[in-house]
């Protein structure tokens, strides 16, 4: 497998002239937002407040990366009031998942970029930290904690294409998303003193920032995986990204397949059950089977969130556009029901 060393990719900005976010799927990855110059209106047409402009903007980074026997996985959040990082490490083989977290209010000690192609994103605390930093088409993952330390570099092959969208978000903000998995994974990865090695692993990358609702949810589901000689993919979700178009998409061997709007069909009280994603055309007809999950509740009155993100197996199939098919039987990948008010 050839993978593409790191590059600059053509200048393609979110903000238009007109302080307007271009919307739609892009034929390639947005290089800068443009936020300074994004006219930002409240719900009676005025314009929005600097301090309306400043709070209601979000933004998030996230990697997973995923082996036949762990899950890696970090993630970066600056919901303005509140910057939060975690990673965890999670084994198949025994079941055991050791995590990390920070916590930073009103973003100290942590940095996001605006851009998904450059910049660093970086939170820390005490011996904690996480940065992922971009170069061109590929990213660093930089973790260390007394458990787990990293740095790996995510890289896709030759023939990979990226999701990216920007779509209206409520009454008038938006959401840009850009996705890219299967990703190539070399580097270091240590746990427990113990060198893990990446043979096998493939990776996923998620840049999401915008100005969303003030209370959202969504269902996720991810893969990054080999089936027989294939490198396999896909990005499903539902409850976000949903006004025209939506944010799922496969990867066989690398090239995109945009996929239609998926049911997530799961209990709640009931953890341990698995999941059935099918879409209403037949196209997706997806089960998973939780194994482990990361948990996190915070109820603040102003800021809340009901987070879970499971790491579990994939079985069934995914009809594409041209026929073929992406077949999971016991992949692992992710799983995330997830509530915020922010």
């Amino acid at each position: 497998m050839v993978v593409v060393q790191p590059s600059q990719p053509t200048p393609f900005r979110l903000i238009q002239a007109d302080g307007k976010p271009r919307f739609g799927i892009f034929t390639q990855p947005v290089t800068e937002l443009g936020l300074n110059d994004f006219v930002y209106y409240n719900q009676m047409d005025k314009l929005a407040s600097t301090l309306s402009r400043w709070a209601h903007f979000k933004q998030f980074q996230f990697v997973s990366v995923c082996h036949p026997d762990w899950i890696l996985a970090a993630a970066i959040a600056d919901i303005r009031y509140l910057s939060s990082g975690f990673a965890y490490f999670y084994q198949r083989s025994s079941g055991r998942l050791d995590e990390f977290k920070m916590l930073q209010p009103l973003g100290r000690a942590s940095q996001m970029s605006h851009s998904p192609v450059a910049g660093i994103a970086k939170i820390a605390s005490g011996k904690n930290s996480i940065t992922i930093e971009p170069h061109g088409y590929c990213w660093r993952l930089s973790l260390q904690s007394s458990q787990l330390s990293a740095n790996v570099l995510l890289s896709p092959n030759e023939l990979a294409e990226p999701l990216a969208l920007c779509l209206p978000t409520g009454y008038n903000g938006w959401t840009y998303t850009q996705k890219h998995n299967g990703l190539q994974v070399t580097g270091e990865l240590i746990q427990q003193q113990q060198r893990v090695d990446l043979s096998r692993a493939l990776a996923g990358y998620d840049f999401s920032a915008g100005f969303m609702r003030r209370e959202t949810s969504w269902r996720w589901g991810s893969l990054s995986g080999h089936s027989g000689t294939d490198t396999i993919g896909f990005n499903l979700a539902a409850g976000v990204n949903e006004t025209g178009a939506t944010e799922n998409c496969g990867w066989l061997n690398g090239k995109r397949y945009l996929l239609p709007p998926v049911q997530f069909n799961f209990e709640r009280q009931q953890p341990n059950a698995c999941w059935q994603l099918v879409s209403h055309c037949g196209a997706v007809q997806l089960q998973f089977t939780p194994a482990a999950k990361r948990q996190e509740r915070l109820n603040l009155g102003l800021l809340a969130s009901n987070f879970r993100q499971y790491c579990g197996s994939w079985h069934g199939q995914i009809t594409l556009s041209d026929g073929k098919q992406i077949r999971c039987n016991g992949q692992q990948g992710l799983a995330e029901d997830h509530f915020a008010r922010w």
